[in-house]
């Protein structure tokens, strides 16, 4: 019952029904870096073009909207498009709504705060009776709140009347507060099931402490034209949570001996730049996107379970801004899709003298929807 509720409250919020990136795509990050810009974020201006008007805002409120599907399978980058020619493919839904609110402390600092809201569902043959064609397909759920977000922002080019531009830096912690050991039923026969952790990749969070990094810039060219930019680490230095991967079932031989018998925490990035033209309330945008979930974290072992995977994408967009509201839309579609060798790839590769690499589910674009308020 409560999934149910979840996903009505998520649906009467932001209704959107497309394709997203897969299975690899990084946990939700909340709305702010990802959705918007720095001339966009609360800066004590209220900016159009090169002018600027003081604006006595102390508050921010964002709150977005993402839809996932994933279902086409890449290996390295060669797509197996036999998965989905045979039905084998594995196919994740999954609905993020990040709600942030961003307090302004003075004309240099502010601090946020991140509450993602999580529904997933996944879909798939192997993970129950069998990865036959033709084989009975079950899905497995989780929802609730995700790993919440504290971030202290200073501006390290501050906004001001005359100047064209502005960077603002960022670093915060990241709680463990989403359940990182949701389970649900697997079937191990078409009459039987049993109890285990859902997949990796529906977790609502990675059980693990971690801080993360940003920039977010803006460059004004004139008055119509502008460009941004935002980039985004999060370092996660645990290796893993030890959370089972046999879901339900007795971990192999082969798994403990790669590590792969648990869940790992992993690093993830993104990074985003691209161009405004913009005309009174209206902006138009479009600019790259890279997200990523390395193979090697930047601190801590690498152990455990991961699908490591980028999307490189174009992101166009657009914003509409009425008095102190702004609404967005942001539509990554992706152009390179890869899935590197994993740690256990490795470590299986070196034992066995055999290249191994594991596939991970992508699919063809994304939305991204939300609004801003400052009060």
């Amino acid at each position: 019952m409560l999934k149910y509720l979840a996903f009505t409250l998520i649906l009467l919020v932001f209704y959107v029904k497309v394709d997203a990136q897969g299975c690899v795509a990084i946990r939700t990050v909340g709305g702010l870096n990802t959705m918007q810009h720095a001339g966009m974020m609360h800066d004590g201006m209220q900016h159009d073009g090169m002018t600027a008007m003081k604006d006595s805002s102390l508050w921010d409120l964002n709150v977005s909207g993402r839809y996932f599907k994933s279902y086409r399978h890449f290996n390295g980058t060669d797509e197996q498009k036999q998965r989905v020619a045979e039905a084998t493919d594995v196919r994740n839904f999954s609905r993020a709504l990040d709600i942030s609110l961003v307090r302004k402390i003075n004309e240099q600092w502010s601090i946020g705060m991140y509450l993602p809201l999580l529904y997933n569902e996944r879909s798939s043959l192997y993970e129950h009776v069998s990865n036959v064609k033709g084989n009975p397909r079950y899905t497995t759920y989780s929802q609730g709140i995700g790993d919440i977000r504290l971030t202290a922002y200073k501006w390290i080019i501050a906004p001001k009347e005359g100047n064209k531009g502005n960077l603002l830096g960022g670093i915060g912690i990241k709680l463990p507060t989403g359940n990182y050991k949701a389970t649900d039923q697997f079937h191990y026969s078409t009459t039987a099931t049993r109890e285990g952790p859902v997949d990796q990749s529906i977790q609502l969070g990675d059980g693990g402490w971690g801080m993360s990094l940003e920039l977010n810039g803006f460059r004004s060219i004139d008055n119509t034209w502008s460009l941004y930019g935002n980039a985004y680490y999060l370092i996660n230095p645990m290796g893993n949570n030890g959370v089972s991967t046999a879901r339900g079932g007795v971990p192999s031989a082969t798994a403990i001996k790669y590590t792969s018998n648990v869940m790992s925490i992993p690093d993830q990035y993104l990074l985003r730049t691209g161009t405004n033209w913009t005309r009174n309330a209206l902006t138009i945008s479009l600019g790259g996107r890279y997200e990523c979930i390395p193979a090697n974290d930047l601190i801590g072992d690498n152990t455990g379970f991961r699908r490591p995977g980028s999307v490189l994408a174009i992101e166009p967009g657009v914003n509409y801004s009425y008095k102190k509201l702004i609404f967005y839309l942001y539509t990554p579609i992706a152009l390179r899709n890869e899935r590197p060798q994993s740690y256990p790839d490795v470590l299986r590769t070196i034992d066995t003298k055999v290249f191994a690499r594991g596939d991970a589910a992508f699919a063809n674009y994304s939305i991204n929807i939300g609004f801003g308020y400052k009060f």
